[in-house]
């Protein structure tokens, strides 16, 4: 049975693969997860790298680095047997298969066809450096696993770093405070999403909020309050934000930001009870007292709540 390491690995370069048209379809992953499900034990940790790849689309230079580790890792027949076997499961699990993901299918078995194992296991790297040469983007390709803690406990401002990072953008504030700001994006989008949809006039109040409390221009707080909202949606673990913009932030700073919260529910006319509740949740996750709670409900007109 291969190890855990190597069906980690595995795993990793078939998300790469599933990516190649441009999406992964649920079949894919469910394909995926009877891969792990060989593992005795696959910890939250582990299931968090498969899932940063599942995240977001694979480019080409990610994959030939994603296979590389790979072909480096399998040490048996066996191992090489069980990956050509999930490839093929993978590429058919939808029940469609396009030209780019069957030219990525064929590349990846010919690769793990052609890798060396048992008494030859130590020709692999040899044969990578000299006769299958990378392209310089290949080489320079970084792991996400380097943002892992952030992509677990701070997905807004993971994915907020890489919109910035896609577009080229520049953010003039420190890094810590983009960190902080991000955290309070995801719970203002929480409150927002309690009645199952963000009105525009909640979204805009997120965003007028980042702009006055955390200095940030309009096109940026836009990029965070979208990302937050989307992320939101998607079941973020707001119990983890909470704890989080707790351990980065002052007693006085989180009692302001309960009169944000109350601005939020009330951005599109009334807050509800659903939105009063989730705040007092939320007080709660930030160790506030149920008496900061009603201090800052009280400061909402009686009209509005």
């Amino acid at each position: 049975m291969a190890g855990s390491e190597t069906i980690i690995a595995l795993a990793k370069v078939l998300v790469a693969t599933a990516w190649v048209d441009g999406q992964v379809s649920n079949e894919e992953i469910n394909s995926l997860k009877d891969l792990l499900f060989h593992l005795p034990e696959m910890t939250a940790s582990d299931w968090a790298v498969i899932d940063i790849y599942i995240d977001s689309p694979v480019g080409d230079a990610e994959r030939l680095r994603l296979l590389d580790d790979l072909i480096a890792r399998l040490s048996s027949p066996a191992d090489k047997e069980l990956a050509l076997q999930t490839v093929d499961q993978l590429v058919q699990a939808d029940g469609e298969v396009s030209d780019s993901e069957r030219e990525a299918a064929e590349e990846l078995k010919s690769a793990i066809r052609g890798a060396h194992v048992g008494v030859d296991r130590g020709f692999n790297r040899f044969l990578r450096g000299s006769t299958r040469k990378r392209s310089q983007a290949v080489a320079s390709a970084a792991g996400r696993e380097a943002h892992l803690d952030d992509f677990v406990k701070n997905k807004v401002y993971y994915k907020v770093a890489e919109r910035l990072d896609q577009e080229s953008a520049l953010i003039d504030i420190p890094e810590g405070q983009l960190r902080k700001l991000s955290l309070a994006g995801g719970l203002m989008a929480r409150i927002a999403l309690v009645d199952q949809q963000v009105p525009d006039s909640e979204l805009q109040s997120i965003v007028r909020a980042l702009q006055a409390n955390w200095g940030l221009p309009a096109d940026q707080a836009t990029l965070v309050a979208e990302v937050a909202t989307s992320e939101i949606s998607k079941g973020l673990d707001y119990f983890r934000l909470s704890r989080q913009f707790f351990e980065c932030t002052s007693e006085d700073e989180r009692v302001r930001f309960l009169d944000i919260l109350f601005a939020v529910t009330t951005s599109d006319g009334r807050a509800s009870y659903a939105e009063i509740e989730e705040i007092r949740k939320i007080t709660n996750g930030l160790k506030l007292t149920h008496q900061q709670f009603i201090e800052a409900k009280l400061k909402v007109p009686a009209e509005l709540r």
